[in-house]
């Protein structure tokens, strides 16, 4: 479903809150492609952390999600608070409509409630809030993704204390923030990861939790039936006093040791602003992992 010039998106905001100046440079930017742009009012509710109540951040969604017109949806920051409203939204003119929803971090919980239940693709990408006008790799690479139907895109692998698993797969992409995905488990929004590829990342997380919630996916057999693992920026991670000893990295790569598929680690993929690439959730895409190499092409 490619965008083309001429088409209508709009702006969402299930979580955290945002103003106008935050997402003008996004307008402005969507503008430029060719695109018209449908602001509801309704985003720019306040209601302490978040963007309005559960119940406005609900109704401002269903809005959004049984617009016709709409072809894509771009969150306009994550924070915390999809998770809340995700139970009150019906996604049934959605799924006979479908459109881009597009967003990480927090817009997680949408990217698996939607694979999990509709098998519709979505886009994990940068956001309205990390957009300054100027044009960024970030931004040019969640561009290629929504106005192309077939693509190849070849992001670098920075240097890593684990080595990569090369090789490759072929399969959907799934996935998005660890916390999340971890926060989602034994619900309807569970993600599904078998026979697929699994994308995490993460932010601002304690090594010791890292661990934690690496554990509960590996003992709920999410690493089991992967064709591949792509580990995204493990950005600002924290230790104790008494160190873990393990870094991130060295946590995932120890959960999936006795699997046989490949893995790339330091994807730029997740809390990296400008260098934040796009990647198609729920797509049929095939990755070639070498060792300072990710292509990507669906």
């Amino acid at each position: 479903m490619p965008l083309k010039v001429g088409d209508l998106v709009t702006i969402a905001a299930p979580a955290r809150k945002v103003t106008p100046d935050e997402v003008l440079p996004a307008i402005k930017m969507l503008e430029s492609w060719g695109l018209n742009v449908l602001v509801d009012n309704g985003i720019y509710q306040e209601y302490n952390q978040f963007a309005g109540t559960d119940v406005q951040r609900a109704e401002v969604m269903q809005r959004l999600l049984d617009n016709r017109a709409v072809k894509a949806i771009f969150c306009a920051r994550g924070g915390y608070g999809t998770v809340r409203i995700v139970d009150r939204l019906d996604f049934s003119g959605f799924s006979q409509n479908p459109k881009w929803i597009v967003g990480y971090s927090d817009i997680t919980v949408l990217h698996s409630h939607i694979e999990r239940n509709f098998n519709i693709p979505t886009l994990h990408a940068t956001m309205p809030l990390d957009i300054n006008g100027n044009p960024s790799l970030a931004s040019e690479s969640m561009r290629l993704c929504l106005f192309n139907d077939h693509l190849v895109q070849i992001y670098p692998l920075s240097s890593c204390e684990v080595a990569n698993r090369v090789g490759e797969c072929t399969a959907p992409v799934v996935g998005g923030n660890l916390s999340v995905l971890y926060s989602l488990l034994g619900s309807q929004s569970d993600i599904d990861t078998d026979g697929k590829i699994l994308l995490i990342e993460d932010l601002d997380e304690y090594l010791y939790h890292v661990d934690r919630m690496v554990m509960a996916l590996y003992r709920a057999g999410k690493f089991k039936h992967l064709k591949g693992l792509l580990v995204g920026a493990m950005s600002d991670m924290h230790d104790n006093v008494i160190p873990f000893g393990r870094s991130a990295e060295q946590i995932v790569r120890d959960a999936v040791a006795e699997y046989s598929y490949p893995v790339a680690y330091h994807c730029p993929i997740g809390h990296i602003k400008e260098k934040n690439m796009a990647m198609p959730l729920g797509i049929e895409t095939n990755v070639r992992i070498s060792e300072n190499e990710l292509m990507i092409s669906f």
